[in-house]
């Protein structure tokens, strides 16, 4: 199965579709630039779901639900969000087919057309704010804290799996605040969610910072990010939250009687992760070999396996063992299929990312042990069936720990301070990962360096302490490194 992936040294984006693919995680589908998430890829936004669910509920907040369709008039209110997203919309003009008169099957009916075009939503901002405009009138309404689970539309005229495509799977937070302090601890709060939640479920190290203004969300005042760096030396937005000041509240009136009877404009927050944290999950820990999963997002964690085939003692060894682990609310399965081979099962396991896989023979049982194999080093162990499922509950964790740990060595070792242009040019073409510069502010300065070298500012790190220096392009003061990188 391995033969049938692209090693990574070869071809990283065909290396990408390989794992996608081989390992069941989604299709493209009938329409351009859209995919269809296979049984097993949804397996894992579910678990990534039930999580970010969990925090969110945990922080306050509750889900929601609107409507997929908006009025074109909704985006012309807000005019930097509208020119963010004009060229991406999909829009709906007719509400009715018709049989052709000539035969060819059926034509939009052109007496159907809508009063109004629709907006399939790219983000929802405008219909949310046009509805919160009924829900706030008092400051007893606030803050209002919602999230909604929903899919988006955005025209991508170049798409990849989970990446980047014309339709995908998101949630979108979006909150109502009394003051502007109030607003933005709420966007900040959600980046901190955002990167626990990439750094304790999917083991992939992230920097939090803010973007700068050419980068920030359409409409927002600022833009908080968290980036994470691919094996290829790229990086991914992994997530964004976003603090809109009243922008939103002006455009659509939504305003609150303060406690001093006095109206005043809301301010917002946005924020939002999608299943683009698969193709992350993907590209920061899979091999040659297949998907890598960390085991806290796995599907599946244990796989057992009998050896050569499955018989009356190895079966009751295994569902003993499998009630000791899912008692451990672990998820295992034990594959009695007899058509196929154990070594086949071993690579199609592999292939899948399980973490844990352990073989039950005959032989094995005689000296009572099991073979244990994890999925991140490969390392095979003969352990005593007594205590298996306290070894295997441990190596659970200790395989998520590592892989973050490797994840964070690559990370450091791909991170270098350049102090001139010719240095920063050099450390994208030969290295990749992230460039740590200084820079003067400027958005001409930001635009002509994407443009000499095709790379962007990922985030001014929160961390990031104040220097002196000299942009590395200008020559220009500067008190802040920034981070710059290729990006996805």
């Amino acid at each position: 199965m391995a033969k049938e992936i692209t090693p990574r040294g070869e071809d990283y984006s065909k290396w990408y579709i390989d794992i996608v693919k081989k390992a069941g995680l989604a299709d493209n589908s009938a329409v351009r630039g859209c995919m269809v998430i296979k049984p097993y890829g949804f397996a894992i936004w579910e678990n990534m779901q039930r999580e970010l669910d969990r925090m969110f509920k945990e922080t306050g907040h509750q889900n929601a639900y609107f409507p997929l369709f908006i009025p074109k008039s909704f985006l012309s209110k807000e005019a930097e969000h509208v020119e963010g997203f004009a060229k991406e919309c999909a829009v709906v003009t007719h509400h009715r087919l018709m049989n052709d008169p000539d035969g060819n099957g059926v034509v939009v009916d052109p007496s159907a057309r809508l009063e109004e075009e629709l907006i399939v939503r790219p983000t929802s901002e405008t219909i949310i704010w046009n509805t919160y405009r009924d829900w706030i009138t008092s400051y007893r309404d606030l803050p209002l804290l919602v999230n909604q689970w929903a899919n988006v539309v955005r025209w991508e005229m170049r798409t990849r799996l989970f990446l980047r495509t014309a339709e995908f799977l998101w949630q979108e937070g979006h909150t109502a605040h009394a003051t502007k302090a109030e607003a933005i601890e709420e966007a900040k709060q959600m980046q901190r969610v955002y990167a626990t939640f990439a750094e304790e479920f999917m083991a992939m190290p992230v920097v939090q910072g803010a973007k700068s203004a050419n980068e920030r969300f359409a409409g927002a005042e600022d833009t908080l990010t968290i980036e994470a760096l691919m094996q290829d030396g790229k990086a991914l937005q992994a997530g964004t939250s976003h603090f809109l000041g009243q922008n939103f509240a002006k455009a659509f009136d939504v305003k609150f009687s303060n406690q001093n009877n006095k109206e005043e404009y809301v301010w917002a927050t946005s924020w939002g992760v999608s299943t683009r944290l698969i193709g992350g999950l993907i590209m920061t820990h899979s091999d040659d070999d297949g998907l890598v999963l960390p085991p806290r997002l796995a599907p599946l964690q244990v796989v057992i396996v009998p050896i050569p085939k499955p018989n009356g003692e190895i079966n009751e060894v295994a569902e003993d063992l499998m009630a000791a682990l899912k008692a451990k609310g672990i998820s295992v399965k034990y594959d009695q299929d007899k058509k196929k081979r154990p070594g086949f099962k071993f690579a199609e396991y592999e292939m899948m990312g399980v973490p844990v896989r352990i073989g039950i023979g005959k032989r094995d049982l005689e000296n009572g042990v099991v073979e244990v194999a994890r999925r991140d080093t490969k390392e095979k162990t003969q352990v005593a069936l007594e205590g298996l499922a306290d070894h295997i509950q441990q190596l659970l964790e200790d395989i998520q720990d590592n892989l973050l740990a490797k994840a964070k060595a690559y990370r450091a070792e791909h991170t270098t301070e350049v102090n001139s242009f010719e240095e920063f040019k050099e450390v994208l073409q030969n290295k990749g990962g992230f460039v740590s510069a200084h820079w003067d502010g400027t958005s001409e300065t930001e635009l002509k360096i994407k443009e000499l070298t095709k790379a962007t500012i990922r985030c001014i790190p929160n961390d990031a302490v104040e220097e002196e220096g000299t942009c590395v392009l200008t020559g220009n003061p500067s008190k802040k490194r920034v981070l710059f990188a290729m990006a996805y």
